[in-house]
């Protein structure tokens, strides 16, 4: 599959953009005419310099509010449309957008339409040019891609066919499986970009919040999937309007893109797969169809089966090692080659590494997944343009497949055991003597804030590379507004990892200044809190008025939300089962939960997640 992108995705000049696509990957681009009109660059340096890194220069975009416009208006529309042709040709580019009129249109007649495109198709094709007409999903007159696919067989010039933009045809609902129909030598150009499902206007939706392949909601690989069974064969570019892409770094984002179109063409090979058994079945007919467009796919992966460790960092670590041994975690030992220590409950297993440099606070370094196969795992996500991140080992040593999320955050995948052992932990040292506790415990889940302006991001690499499925967002309000938070997990409910987006107050520049968390599932809750009471655990602190409003929607036993109280518990429960969760104090950015699930209980306890913001907010602003 050629793989291209529209330089308006990405922020900085024109010259900055091509040389980030040219470093992410992508076969060409689409110039997207303001950028051309600002930059410094004259045409014919543009075109050396595309050439120079290797990018086509794949379509010329947008030109707009050309037909159903009165005679005097298509004269002038005419005379522009010459002007930009001519200097496509500096440009060495050979194809050219035209939108369908949003502004300009007065008159609603489709012979009229056909005529005027006829006229521009033969002065385009008098310079070496191809239109590729394309219906807005606000068009005043044309707004679905069949009426703009009628209009070209009407013409019926080899110098106009379509282009198929995904999200003006998915935001309206348009059933997609008409494209199988359209003739393939007259689809000229593809371009794709996903979105959340919103309730707006279609031109605002579009305007600032499409987002890359597999950020969003679309059903992108069944488009794709008919796109390509009509036999198209080129470019499938993104064309993506998003106010914090044009923000972002942009070598950054176009890796990102980069990854969206390496997941768009895995997935979209497995919708055809699946469909074409599916027909299979149905008539008996063996074998997978090839078509025109090859698909590349990536190393097949299972999702992880649980979570093997979680790091935290920091150069003094003696609170969070007071914390631990509060929870009743046990001290196994320091790695007798690195400073790091490990401490257990159960499965449970932190990592405190102490080769931070001096005054970092603590904060979640790292966090390791078991998986079937570690090599095969990393090798998918380094074809996902996963950084690699790699750690010194001694012989005997185990050796982790590392790579980097899009928080910096190191995630290495480990080997999982069917015992929920690890291997490793062989290589520490003798901890302290304690008593076999046989708590039961491990890690639940992992809560991680996102900078703003990589949340879509990382919702793309932890469903690319470690195969966890997004669950529905949610929005919490907090003192300082709301945090949008977004559930990761696999199917069974092994690995759940939360992505919140902070507020913009609460995140500033240096990374893990947002709170984050490690939350670890124990059978009795009640026992643990008693316990690490006694040890002397401070407690998150809960508002009375809590406990007052939790009995008024719960009709508790008095007994019950007396202990719940007592010990500083938080309550939910649901048709499925109950949850009872308690948070330690903060230490640098850190803290921890502890859980109780009873019975099919699948949340996180969200109507409590207010007042854990509230008393936080006013436990830092104390402090």
């Amino acid at each position: 599959m050629r793989t291209g992108i529209a330089t308006v995705c990405l922020s900085g000049t024109l010259k900055e953009k091509m040389q980030a696509c040219a470093i992410a990957g992508f076969d060409g681009i689409e110039i997207f005419e303001q950028d051309l009109v600002t930059s410094s660059l004259s045409p014919e340096d543009v075109r050396k310099m595309a050439a120079d890194l290797g990018l086509g220069l794949d379509l010329y975009q947008p030109f707009r509010d050309f037909d159903g416009v009165t005679p005097d208006l298509l004269k002038a529309n005419l005379k522009r449309a010459e002007a930009k042709f001519n200097l496509m040709e500096r440009l060495g580019m050979d194809t050219i957008l035209v939108c369908s009129n949003v502004a300009t249109a007065t008159i609603d007649n489709d012979e009229l339409r056909a005529e005027q495109l006829r006229e521009l198709a033969e002065l385009a094709g008098g310079h070496g040019v191809k239109v590729a007409y394309e219906a807005l999903a606000w068009g005043k007159y044309v707004n679905d891609y069949e009426h703009a696919y009628r209009l070209v067989e009407m013409v019926d010039h080899p110098n106009l066919g379509t282009c198929l933009d995904s999200f003006h045809i998915l935001s309206r609902d348009w059933d997609t499986a008409p494209i199988e129909d359209i003739n393939a030598e007259k689809i000229f150009f593809v371009q794709v970009a996903d979105a959340p499902k919103l309730s707006m206007d279609v031109l605002s939706w579009s305007r600032h919040y499409r987002v890359f392949p597999g950020e969003g909601q679309f059903e992108l690989a069944k488009f794709m999937g008919h796109v390509v069974r009509a036999g198209y064969t080129g470019p499938v570019s993104l064309e993506v309007f998003n106010d914090v892409f044009r923000q972002s770094d942009v070598e950054r984002t176009a890796v990102d893109a980069m990854r969206s179109l390496i997941w768009l063409e895995e997935q979209s090979a497995k919708w055809l797969a699946g469909t074409s058994s599916q027909t299979a079945a149905g008539n008996g007919s063996p074998g997978r169809r090839r078509y025109p467009m090859e698909l590349a796919t990536l190393p097949k992966v299972n999702e992880p089966a649980g979570f093997n460790f979680a790091e935290v960092k920091a150069d003094d670590t003696a609170q969070l090692e007071k914390l631990l041994g509060q929870l009743g975690f046990e001290f196994e030992g320091r790695h007798r080659t690195k400073d790091v220590q490990l401490w257990t409950m159960g499965q449970a297993r932190v990592i405190i590494n102490e080769q931070a440099p001096s005054h970092t606070e603590p904060a979640i370094a790292a966090l390791g997944f078991d998986v079937d196969s570690p090599v095969i795992a990393s090798a998918r996500a380094q074809q996902l343009k996963a950084p690699v991140v790699a750690r010194k080992v001694q012989a005997d040593e185990e050796v982790f497949q590392g790579i980097a999320a899009p928080d910096s955050t190191e995630i290495f995948l480990c080997q999982g055991s069917p015992d929920g052992t690890a291997a490793w932990t062989h290589e520490f040292g003798e901890g302290l003597e304690h008593p076999a506790t046989h708590q039961n415990a491990v890690i639940d889940h992992v809560n991680l804030a996102q900078p703003w302006q990589h949340f879509d991001e990382a919702v793309l690499f932890y469903t690319s590379a470690l195969a966890l499925e997004p669950q529905p967002f949610a929005e919490v309000p907090s003192p300082s507004g709301l945090v949008r938070s977004q559930v990761m997990q696999t199917t069974d409910g092994a690995v759940r990892l939360v992505l919140n987006l902070a507020p913009a107050q609460q995140a500033d520049k240096a990374r893990k200044t947002y709170q984050e968390h490690i939350a670890f599932a124990v059978d009795d809750l009640v026992a643990t809190a008693r316990s690490a009471r006694e040890r002397g655990l401070e407690f998150l602190q809960i508002p009375a008025n809590y406990y007052e409003d939790l009995d008024a929607r719960f009709d508790l036993e008095p007994g019950f939300r007396d202990t719940l109280q007592e010990l500083n518990l938080l309550y939910d429960r649901d048709a499925n089962g109950e949850f009872l969760h308690f948070y330690t104090a903060t230490v640098g950015s850190v803290f921890f939960e502890m859980v109780e699930r009873r019975g099919s209980y699948d949340g996180y306890g969200a109507p409590n997640a207010p007042v854990r913001h509230a008393v936080q907010y006013d436990s830092l602003h104390r402090a």
